[in-house]
């Protein structure tokens, strides 16, 4: 097995959790119609950046009276301006089974010194959400990116709940079934499952959150790049697409290329099949070896995007260092580019498996996979 190498490659080796495999079709064409060198506060950006607000409402469902804006920092900007923009009126409850999470944790108790209880889980695990007291404020990931860990509904959060919840779902959105009536704020970025360009994030407000804004004005000073109101008012036109700082034309473009071919294969339905086809195949892949498991404990909560391994056969002595030598033994090979596990995750790998991955590249991957532990395994000997 370490000598014989598997006879055929994926097609697209990039199996990145962020920024994440372009879609199949996508060619550098797609973005010949850029408004490049125009002002996007011109008519042609506007419309541009106006389109891509509705068809993100198209294919995700967003209701009517929910606003969406685009706003400046990837996922991170669009939920750190929640956070700073909207708590405080009340305690929060912070809820943290990866990375990101503890770092809005982080945000809110360190930073803004919000009166907030913290309920954490270890990596592969996942909080009990229905544990939570949601006449606070909640901030959550809905999918661990680091962990690859989802929450798997919203059923546990009241209709009738006084606070709001915080959901960033950047490797969630496109990918999973979002219960929009649960969630009063929404950020995700272009980068994740739509393959898109990095910096700029996506802010979705429920109508109970613009409420918030307009009621309530934080104790701390904002910054220009984090202000939503204006005399008590929402500013209405960021959710417009009149963004709060200047955007790349050429990022629009692209995510608005994404966005088409999402809805050319059948909208968010075809998405979420192309994610769950990926995850499977590597699920039924661990569940025939018995030196590879998902991070995630139980079944219910497996991530169909950022899917998660650890290595578990005895022979390893340090398994930071064998899942590296793994990684860097299929990336010398051009069959799988960035898939080590986060710097803050326990030793192992992060498959990307989002709807812009095909399934093809992802079955022809895994025996590589095999082929590269089998030669690890030998290389310590």
């Amino acid at each position: 097995m370490v000598d014989t190498k598997p006879a055929t490659r994926p097609a697209n080796p990039r199996f990145s959790s962020g920024p994440c495999a372009k879609p199949p079709v996508w060619k550098l064409e797609a973005l010949s119609d850029a408004a490049l060198g125009r002002s996007h506060r011109a008519a042609i950006g506007k419309a541009k950046l106006a389109e891509a607000i509705d068809l993100t409402r198209e294919i995700l469902g967003v209701p009517d009276d929910y606003r969406i804006g685009i706003v400046p920092a990837s996922d991170t900007g669009a939920f750190e301006m929640a956070m700073w923009s909207l708590l405080g009126e009340r305690p929060a409850e912070m809820v943290a089974w990866e990375s990101f999470g503890a770092g809005w944790v982080t945000d809110v108790v360190k930073q803004l010194k919000i009166d907030a209880t913290t309920h954490t889980a270890e990596y592969g695990e996942i909080v009990d959400m229905a544990a939570l007291n949601y006449d606070n404020d909640v901030c959550f990931t809905w999918n661990g990116t680091t962990s690859g860990v989802r929450v798997t509904s919203g059923d546990v959060i009241p209709a009738n709940r006084a606070g709001l919840t915080l959901c960033d779902a950047t490797s969630a959105a496109f990918a999973q079934d979002l219960p929009w009536d649960k969630l009063d704020v929404t950020t995700f970025s272009w980068q994740k499952v739509m393959g898109g360009e990095a910096a700029h994030g996506m802010l979705i407000l429920s109508p109970r959150a613009v409420e918030r804004l307009e009621s309530y004005t934080p104790a701390w000073p904002l910054p220009k790049i984090f202000r939503l109101t204006k005399g008590g008012k929402l500013i209405e036109g960021i959710f417009r697409g009149e963004t709060i700082n200047t955007p790349s034309m050429l990022a629009v473009e692209d995510y608005l290329a994404a966005l088409k071919w999402a809805r050319s294969i059948g909208g968010l339905d075809a998405l979420i099949h192309r994610a769950n086809a990926n995850a499977q195949a590597i699920w039924n892949f661990c569940a025939e070896k018995p030196w590879i498991a998902n991070l995630a404990v139980d079944p219910a909560t497996r991530s169909n995007t950022s899917v998660c391994l650890k290595f578990t056969d005895d022979r390893i002595t340090d398994g930071a260092a064998f899942a590296k030598a793994v990684a860097k033994r299929l990336e010398a090979e051009n069959i799988a580019l960035d898939i080590g596990a986060y710097r803050d995750a326990p030793a192992g790998l992060r498959i990307w498996c989002g709807a812009t991955v095909e399934t093809s590249d992802i079955e022809k991957m895994l025996p590589w996979l095999e082929w590269a532990f089998e030669a690890e395994i030998a290389a310590q000997a």
